[in-house]
């Protein structure tokens, strides 16, 4: 009886091997290896016709035998906050940018803010067999990455420090950002101002809170207990927190909002607002040169990069002392902090 063959209805076929490319060639095994890896003792004739079967059958060098042998992946992993946050896509670029330039792919992925999905994408990657990564913490406690270190991990951090272990770490100046934007609304005569930013267990919504009454201290100038306000960024607490600020028999004349998906909540408040309120932003937005919104500016892409190239040393075999790099801010004057004190 004759032999039936079931063949798989699905446009996914088996990927060719390189015994594949060896049959249709009409060479040895090794000689497709030395084609493949670029390596020496082939002639130019063989090559030709390697490279033709290589095309015919569209064949792809794997490149996990490898991996197994020189214990490299030439990858690297990224832990983000929120992909779809404006900040990140200029340092997540920058990142790659760098890693491109030391032949390795990157891999993305985002924590939520989550600490517990922070650590399950950390370790996921590290699975992988990334050689290094770059995380944007979401929690406070990362001894989880211990074991990973000692095999040889790399690990840098961004933006916020790591915490109850020693690990490289490159930040903005969190702290004299605010502390300089709080003083440009006190230089233009405010006297009232509030505060709203982030979670208070987020070490930058800390700093920037510190910032913020250290410029009040500066300046002898009380902080009432209703002008501070830390939470989630989500536009209905913000909405409400700027909105009690704004009322209420002494309301504060001014606003400094602790990052930007703040800014843009407060901004579309004010635009409806009976009357006019000073504000200034920590983080740059789109188009607020435009809009005119005073903005205290870090740069994610020099964050990014500054990171991705301090762990690529790391890579090379540097290992001295975990560092931490503190990068500048900027404060732009646009307008919306140089709105005047509304007369009582």
């Amino acid at each position: 009886m004759a032999e039936t063959v079931r063949r798989s209805t699905s446009r996914y076929g088996s990927r060719p091997t390189m015994k594949d490319v060896a049959a249709r060639a009409g060479v040895g095994l090794k000689t497709v290896s030395r084609v493949v890896n670029g390596e020496a003792g082939v002639t130019q004739d063989t090559e030709r016709r390697v490279q033709e079967a290589i095309e015919a059958l569209g064949f792809r060098r794997n490149d996990s035998a490898r991996v197994l042998r020189k214990g490299r992946t030439a990858t690297v992993g990224l832990v983000l906050e929120d992909l779809a946050d404006p900040f990140y896509g200029p340092l997540s670029r920058a990142v790659e940018e760098v890693a491109r330039a030391h032949g390795a792919l990157l891999i993305n992925g985002s924590s939520a803010e989550d600490p517990e999905r922070e650590r399950e994408l950390a370790l996921a990657l590290c699975a992988r067999r990334v050689d290094g990564l770059i995380v944007i913490p979401a929690g406070s406690d990362h001894r989880y990455l211990e074991p990973e270190i000692r095999a040889g991990v790399a690990t840098v951090f961004v933006d916020r420090p790591a915490g109850r272990i020693e690990a490289d770490a490159v930040l903005s100046d969190s702290f004299g950002g605010a502390r300089q934007g709080v003083a440009h609304l006190i230089a233009g005569g405010h006297r009232r101002i509030g505060f709203i930013g982030d979670l208070p267990r987020i070490h930058t919504a800390v700093e920037r809170l510190r910032g913020y009454r250290a410029a009040m201290e500066d300046a002898e100038l009380p902080v009432a207990d209703g002008w501070v306000s830390l939470g989630p960024t989500d536009p209905e607490r913000v909405r409400e927190a700027a909105a009690a600020m704004l009322s209420g028999p002494e309301p504060v004349t001014a606003l400094f909002a602790g990052n930007n998906r703040v800014t843009v909540t407060v901004v579309r408040l004010l635009a409806g607002w009976e009357r006019p309120v000073a504000l200034v932003g920590f983080d740059d937005i789109e188009l607020a040169d435009l809009l005119g919104i005073t903005v205290v500016a870090q740069d994610a892409a020099a964050l990014g990069r500054t990171a991705a190239e301090r762990l690529f040393r790391r890579l090379e075999g540097f290992d001295d002392a975990p560092s931490r790099t503190e990068l500048p801010t900027v404060l732009y004057a646009r307008g919306s902090g140089e709105v005047p004190p509304a007369e009582d």
